[in-house]
């Protein structure tokens, strides 16, 4: 075996197996470039754009890109696509095998797929037989993406609105509730502002003398007993509409978010029908099938001129 890989010997060897050799590599060039054609493989063309998620934020501790490519993966984008263009009879899958399903989201898998740039972006690749499907896809596939977001958004925005609509009720009935108690004291009792009403009947009750008004008799009675009720209604009043006020521009705020219809894609680089085949790439198929076809066939010719090499005796003829 070692005379057989002497490079002196391996001239030798093809200049004498150079007929067959070449009937092979002929044969396999022939045989590659018809197996390789459209006749067995289906040709298809790519279309691929690159995007930046946009007006979102992230739901968990993955980033906005890792999201949107989780979100691009989904079932109920994967089906409005395969539903849109009709994909099963499009890519030619056995409608009635009863791995059907299975069958469709091989080819999906295979011919949409979504990718990370270094720089946080998102690229989607889509392959198939017709250049303008093919860039059709990945457009539809961004709208139906939109679409997807804008919902998840909104159900969680509704959900946002649906707390703060039961907080503000409750502030507002207890708002309510501490407004009318001041009224109550107010028409009731005469009792309006503390501080101004006190320095005023005191010094209506002092210059009196002996003669005391009745009125200031009964409104510094009221005073005296419901007055401190009085300022603690002002300060709850006041600390209950600011807090009202906060959180009814943080609802306001909620409610914009939930009736806002943003575009969430950024795209850098628009989707363009293709103008020649990505797959399959024949002459690389050609060239690789010929250079293993020719390894395999050194290796068969080593072994033929080295039999005694793997013990194998050669028939002896009679006579």
């Amino acid at each position: 075996m070692d005379k057989f890989f002497n490079s002196r010997h391996i001239i030798e060897v093809l200049i004498k197996w150079r007929i067959p050799l070449a009937i092979v590599i002929v044969a396999t060039v022939v045989l590659s470039a018809f197996f390789s054609s459209p006749i067995f493989i289906t040709p298809l063309f790519k279309s691929d754009t690159v995007i930046y998620p946009s007006n979102i934020s992230p739901y968990s501790e993955e980033n906005v890109t890792e999201q949107a490519v989780e979100v691009l993966q989904s079932r109920d984008i994967r089906d409005s696509v395969v539903k849109k263009f009709d994909l099963v009879r499009h890519w030619k899958i056995d409608s009635t095998s009863k791995i059907v399903r299975t069958l469709l989201q091989r080819a999906y898998k295979d011919r949409v797929q979504f990718s990370t740039t270094p720089y946080e972006a998102v690229k989607i690749e889509v392959w198939d037989p017709d250049p303008e499907i093919a860039c059709d896809i990945i457009n539809s596939i961004l709208d139906f993406y939109n679409l997807k977001v804008r919902k998840l958004q909104k159900d969680k925005f509704k959900e946002v609105l649906g707390n703060y609509d039961y907080v503000l009720t409750k502030k507002k009935n207890y708002l309510d509730s501490l407004k009318a108690r001041a009224d109550t004291l107010g028409t009731k009792y005469g009792v309006l502002e503390y501080s101004n009403q006190t320095r005023e009947v005191m010094r209506a009750y002092l210059s009196g003398g002996k003669a005391k008004n009745p009125e200031v008799l009964r409104l510094k009675k009221n005073l005296e007993e419901k007055g401190i009720e009085m300022l603690l209604l002002r300060d709850l009043i006041g600390m209950e509409a600011g807090s009202y006020s906060n959180m009814k521009f943080d609802a306001d705020k909620a409610l914009f978010n939930y009736n806002r219809n943003y575009s969430y894609v950024s795209m850098l680089s628009k989707p363009l029908p293709a103008d020649k085949k990505a797959y399959p790439i024949r002459w690389l198929i050609v060239l690789m099938s010929t250079v293993a076809t020719f390894v395999l066939s050194l290796l068969v010719i080593g072994l033929i001129e080295n039999r005694h090499f793997f013990n194998i005796p050669t028939r002896k003829h009679a006579g």
